[in-house]
């Protein structure tokens, strides 16, 4: 009739494909006492005001109001806490026992400059900007087509594109979240950790906002601006020329 993941939850999720309805007893005798859908939550427990909802062992938010037993718990009914920055979210308080070290193993990779380890060998080009992804969409098929076969040692070449435009709402709350989320796919191991980069130039996410500190090459041949380029042929050329000096597509295959 429900699911219990954790002993400490005091909800339940029903699972019955109508739902339970009022007057039904879940199985430790919890009275429902109204129609609750299936995948919603059942209150297993009297929960007080400002006392945590449990599910999978953990507070998912804080009831705002008393909520008796078997009540069809919404989600109205819950205060939630403010969310921890991405990097400091709190590690799991049931952390398990660390693993033995493997002793002389090792797999086939790619070592980065920066410490970091890639198990394929890409080339990636990121856009800080929508508004450049048709033309780097279209220079990503050319480096396939003319230079990809040139280079076996390259597994691929990567469009990192988005659908944000110009006037992205770069400081409105929650933006950083987007922001971030780019920059680590921009900067994924496979990717060597530094990508190309294509930007428009007038745009609000400028790329030393996109990558700040992680990028310390702006400026350098890695990062070319359309505006700049006057031009989708030669913004095209431009990519190509770079890709062709990019360290992951060196000028002798190895």
């Amino acid at each position: 009739m429900y699911i219990r993941v954790h002993p400490r939850d005091n909800v339940g999720i029903i699972v019955d494909p109508e739902g339970v309805t009022e007057g039904s007893v879940l199985s430790d005798c919890v009275v429902v006492r109204e129609r609750i859908p299936q995948a919603h939550k059942a209150a297993l427990a009297e929960i007080a005001a400002d006392e945590p909802v449990v599910r999978y062992g953990h507070p998912i938010g804080y009831a705002n109001r008393p909520i008796p037993a078997g009540s069809w718990v919404r989600a109205e009914f819950l205060d939630l806490p403010v969310p921890p920055a991405l990097d400091r979210l709190p590690l799991a308080t049931a952390v398990p026992a660390p693993l033995p070290p493997l002793e002389g193993c090792t797999f086939e990779g790619y070592r980065n400059s920066d410490g970091s380890v890639g198990t394929r060998n890409m080339l990636g080009i990121a856009t800080t900007v929508q508004c450049v992804a048709p033309t780097v969409d279209y220079a990503v098929r050319r480096i396939k087509a003319e230079l990809l076969p040139r280079f076996p040692n390259v597994d691929d070449v990567v469009a990192l594109t988005h659908s944000y435009g110009c006037g992205v709402a770069i400081d409105a709350p929650g933006a950083q979240i987007p922001i971030r989320t780019l920059q680590h796919i921009s900067l994924h191991a496979n990717a060597a950790a530094d990508p190309l980069v294509v930007s428009l130039g007038c745009e609000k996410l400028q790329p030393a906002r996109l990558f700040g500190s992680e990028l310390p090459i702006l400026g350098s041949p890695n990062l070319i601006r359309l505006q700049d380029e006057r031009g989708f042929a030669k913004t095209v050329a431009a990519i190509l020329s770079a890709a062709m000096a990019f360290r992951v597509l060196p000028a002798t295959p190895r």
